[in-house]
């Protein structure tokens, strides 16, 4: 049973990964022994990144692409798999998020969340779901949220890509559980992330998050990596189709 959460000799792909709940999630997935490749859209970023797990004795690797170039996305994970080998886990984690009352958000703002969130996540996982299938074995993780089942204001283009994130999902695990290909999702609730800094900062938010959270606190990412080791590992073998909220009891609270 020890090793039942054990990843060596997987390899992972975590979109989104420079920092954040994706560096979080990847860090995770190299301590229990996979090879890990980070993504981001800038190399300085990702660059850093990689050296952090580097020292930590991970096998890391970069690979620089931004997912709303499908093409380049498509071309640069093809490329990874002809270095470091075959994708056995893809986290979808890559994310993006603006904030504006309904009315003021233009149809590019729509486009550019669901292009990150939604179709971004599409690309990936056309890339790597052939091989997955070849091999008749994967692991997908879609970073989902909260939002995938709540609505808040203004979040509206947010909240719709990851209510279509987790659709995305349960579609996937159906059509490719024949195949041993597990598909599932996780749900972070609120983490103290530089993302959420001004979120953090703000005494009124900070207080919301607060009261609502059953913790009475933030979410640490490192919180976040159990759950990704699960869901990446032998043991979610029979789990699909599954959204995992990591909330502090949140959603149960509402």
């Amino acid at each position: 049973m020890t090793t039942l959460f054990d990843l060596a000799g997987k390899r992972a792909l975590v979109t989104g990964s420079s920092r954040g709940l994706g560096f979080s999630v990847a860090a995770a997935l190299g301590r229990h022994g996979a090879t890990v490749i980070l993504n981001g859209r800038d190399d300085g970023p990702l660059g850093q990144a990689v050296a952090k797990l580097r020292d930590e004795g991970i096998d890391a690797h970069p690979a620089c692409f931004d997912l709303t170039d499908a093409e380049a996305a498509a071309a640069a994970i093809g490329q990874a798999v002809q270095t470091v080998g075959a994708i056995d886990i893809l986290v979808n984690n890559a994310g993006v998020q603006l904030r504006k009352p309904f009315l003021d958000f233009a149809l590019e703002d729509w486009r550019m969340i669901l292009d990150v969130h939604l179709i971004g996540s599409v690309v990936a996982a056309k890339a790597v779901l052939p091989g997955m299938v070849e091999r008749q074995a994967g692991k997908i993780i879609n970073i989902c949220s909260l939002m995938s089942e709540l609505g808040r204001p203004t979040i509206a283009p947010y909240a719709s890509a990851k209510g279509a994130l987790r659709m995305l999902t349960r579609n996937l695990a159906v059509e490719f559980a024949r195949h041993n290909i597990q598909v599932n999702g996780i749900g972070p609730g609120y983490f103290a992330t530089e993302l959420n800094r001004a979120l953090m900062d703000d005494p009124e938010f900070d207080s919301f998050v607060k009261r609502r959270t059953p913790a009475a606190r933030w979410g640490h990412p490192d919180e976040l990596g159990g759950a990704a080791v699960f869901l990446a590992s032998g043991a979610s073998d029979f789990v699909n189709g599954q959204i995992i909220y990591v909330d502090g009891g949140l959603l149960a609270s509402v």
